[in-house]
């Protein structure tokens, strides 16, 4: 729906309701002329926040959709999810006793979901799970939705045949300017929650021994240049990689 068209859906509800503009001002605690603008479609000198009240004063909702000249936005986020799982999972199946096990789905007592990516470590008995976000969105939803992806993970995995001792995860970021913004916007919460950083990660991989959580920048989620065991690298002509920085963490932003 264009801006015209939600115009005229506003103007139509408004009417059908007996309402004036006056009446849906005051209702949105905006000006007549705000009314008179949104209805005509003229949204482009006002805030969102004028034309979400507006609308909601007839019950109209207003959501935001994001489009994309190059095509379908949902399959672009979608393929950026796909290439960040594909690369952090082909490291992790590079450590030694680790087997990945990319979009396990689950439906437990009505609880549904999927897990991104979940690893088991069968000498030390060790079950991974991992979050992955090529962006930040809702941080308070996504540590709930963590959460009980968490409760239930030893359920999934008895489901694989596996009987984990121990239970772990770690949230596996997108390294961006804008994800390294939010998690500083964010870093009391996300700190009290994930006690390890990326510089810490390739040695409890190594030795999965204490569950753990734990935050980490992929710093080469296009799985483009840079090889799974070596993700530190940028892939720019004559650069060299650096192995111990193939993820970097929340705690060092503040």
């Amino acid at each position: 729906m264009d801006d015209q068209q939600l115009g005229s859906l506003i103007r139509a509800t408004r009417l059908r309701r007996h309402l004036r503009q006056v009446d849906v001002a005051t209702a949105a605690s905006v000006s007549r002329g705000s009314v008179s603008l949104v209805e005509r479609g003229h949204l482009q000198t006002l805030s969102l926040g004028t034309v979400r009240r507006v609308a909601a004063a007839v019950d109209v909702r207003v959501e935001v959709v994001g489009r994309w000249r190059g095509g379908d936005a949902d399959r672009l986020l979608s393929r950026r999810h796909s290439l960040l799982a594909e690369s952090f999972a082909a490291f992790i199946g590079t450590r030694p006793g680790w087997t990945v096990k990319p979009e396990v789905s689950f439906s437990i007592y009505g609880e549904r979901g999927i897990i991104d990516l979940l690893a088991w470590h069968a000498p030390t008995g060790h079950l991974l799970v991992i979050e992955l976000k090529t962006e930040f969105v809702d941080v308070n939803e996504m540590l709930g939705t963590l959460d009980r992806k968490v409760r239930l993970a030893r359920t999934i995995a008895a489901e694989r045949g596996w009987r984990p001792r121990q239970v772990s995860v770690w949230l596996i970021v997108s390294d961006t300017k804008t994800n390294r913004r939010h998690a500083t916007e964010h870093a009391t919460l996300l700190h009290s929650r994930f006690r390890l950083d990326g510089r810490q990660f390739r040695g409890w991989l190594m030795n999965p021994t204490e569950p753990t959580t734990g935050l980490a920048f992929w710093t080469d989620s296009n799985g483009g240049s840079a090889r799974p065991d070596r993700p530190g690298a940028r892939g720019r002509a004559g650069s060299s990689p650096r192995p111990e920085s193939a993820v970097r963490v929340a705690c060092t932003l503040d």
